[in-house]
């Protein structure tokens, strides 16, 4: 058989694999792109139900206005064209409901709209508000990874790294209410305000702060745009393909990498943008330490979701017209309502995107999801779970419409629930080995797995890797990419992208 050799290899087909295919490749590597899944894109690729279309992990964005930080990247890789944003621009699309406090809060783009709009709903914590985004601001301002023009490693350690997110809230305001607000958006990276540093919300949450965005087509648009780019480059891409076994382990590096399909290759360098536990499990016993096992075996997974895909019912008006985002928080306290020990009434996320005329708008309704929820069943397979597992989705979309319409009651005659998934099903659907939505539990003062592997040919990127999410998963991928091509060749290719 022969062994065929391959500049990279890619391992894992989700945005960061795209991202870091594309970026190898326009600079001139022969790369080999695989993906255990039998097709790519991982959470972005959307599913039918019923007619109607549904984001299985792409909802919405920010940073997609003109030089923000996605828009920055996509115009790098060259693909910043293919993609029709639908920017919120209404403070109404997007709202956050206290309901044990009885409050709404309209949450406007633009910091400047956001620090005038809070101001108002709270008068007397303006300079609490003023203080809250100037260090959000400082924060995005001193991470050099985040202007992408210039030829940067990594972000910095900065003091704002040291300290959580609780701990800046508390210290800025008493008002438990104005703390939960300005912690809402620990929904979409799912940690808790106590856990994650005040740096890392800060950079995570500042772009959905500037702009936020629907996609047309939504995360297939993506798909298709990397796909279209991959025709101009040497790139083969292997579904249903993965690294079997790394063999001729010398001087740190592997020779040969075994593929499930059963052929050989061999790499230059190889870029892991899987789950840290994949990782460890890839490397041979005797390439990894027992401090880098007992790192990665302590990672925790950060949220999930049970999710209803709805719709409006045919023939019904739609009741809630410019609802593009509606959260539900039963209480303020954030901490809470993301501690997979809590066992009062969840937090809920429900988003609605724009669809063409004559399409129905598929809703996702989206219930933090934890991993001890649905351990009991966490060895059965899609489609062979037992009795208990469906009374317990059935329990739980029950209990998520009732909470919509206690909230929202005009949905109650016009929402249609036409399917449900807890964390398992993600798990299956998406091949990954514990249903999470973003990966690894973003901690303070955690040390993630990034970069070069103790197999000094093998990296790490992907979203556990650096920050959750669409813009977190595509940063990890440029960061190691770098360090991948080096520095002067990175320098090229950012040379002529911007020209």
């Amino acid at each position: 058989m022969s062994v065929r050799h391959f500049d990279n290899i890619v391992v894992g087909g989700g945005v960061s694999g795209l991202t870091m295919t594309l970026l190898l490749a326009m600079s001139g590597r022969r790369v080999l792109l695989l993906e255990k899944g039998p097709r790519l894109g991982g959470s972005l690729a959307r599913f039918r139900k019923d007619g109607v279309w549904f984001e299985t992990g792409f909802h919405f964005t920010g940073g997609l206005h003109r030089h923000g930080v996605l828009d920055e990247i996509l115009t790098l890789l060259g693909i910043r064209d293919a993609f029709a944003p639908v920017f919120l621009t209404d403070p109404a699309e997007n709202r956050f409901y206290f309901e044990a406090e009885g409050r709404c809060f309209e949450h406007p783009v633009g910091l400047a709209a956001i620090r005038q709009r809070f101001k108002a709903d709270f008068p007397a914590e303006a300079g609490a508000i003023d203080a809250y985004f100037d260090k959000v601001r400082s924060v995005c301002d001193r991470t050099p990874s985040l202007s992408l023009r210039d030829n940067t490693i990594a972000p910095p350690t900065l003091d704002e790294d040291y300290v959580s997110l609780d701990a800046v809230l508390k210290e800025l305001t008493a008002d438990p209410l104005l703390r939960g607000l300005l912690s809402g958006y620990a929904m979409c990276y799912g940690a808790r305000p106590d856990e994650v540093s005040f740096a890392n919300h800060a950079r995570m949450a500042c772009a959905f702060y500037e702009s936020l965005a629907f996609v047309r087509n939504g995360g297939d648009a993506f798909i298709d745009a990397f796909r279209e780019k991959f025709r101009g480059y040497d790139i083969e891409v292997r579904c249903g393909t993965t690294i079997a076994e790394l063999a001729d382990l010398r001087d740190h590096r592997a020779g040969r990498f075994l593929l499930s399909d059963g052929s050989e290759v061999t790499t230059d360098a190889c870029i892991l943008t899987i789950h840290p536990a994949e990782i460890l499990r890839l490397l041979p016993e005797k390439a990894r330490s027992r401090a880098f096992a007992a790192r990665v075996d302590g990672f925790e997974p950060a949220a999930g979701f049970f999710a209803l895909f709805a719709a409006i019912r045919p023939g019904c008006a739609d009741p809630y017209p410019q609802a593009a985002i509606t959260s539900l928080f039963p209480q303020a306290d954030v901490n809470r309502l993301l501690d997979p020990a809590h066992d009062g009434e969840a937090a809920l996320v429900i988003i609605k995107p724009p669809v063409p005329a004559g399409e129905r708008a598929g809703i996702c309704i989206l219930e933090p999801n934890f991993v001890g929820q649905v351990a009991p069943w966490a060895d059965s397979a899609l489609g062979r779970r037992p009795e208990e597992y469906r009374q317990y989705k059935a329990e739980r979309v029950a209990a998520i419409s009732e909470h919509i319409f206690g909230t929202l009651p005009a949905y109650r005659d016009t929402l249609e629930i036409l399917d449900a998934g807890s964390m398992l099903t993600f798990r299956d659907y998406l091949h990954n080995p514990d249903g999470s939505a973003y990966g690894i539990r973003q901690k303070l003062q955690q040390f993630n797995v990034i970069g070069r592997l103790p197999v000094h040919n093998l990296f790490a990127a992907g979203q556990s890797a650096l920050l959750p999410g669409i813009i977190g998963a595509m940063m990890s991928s440029l960061i190691v990419g770098r360090a991948v091509l080096g520095k002067d060749e990175y320098g090229r290719f950012l040379e002529g992208a911007w020209r």
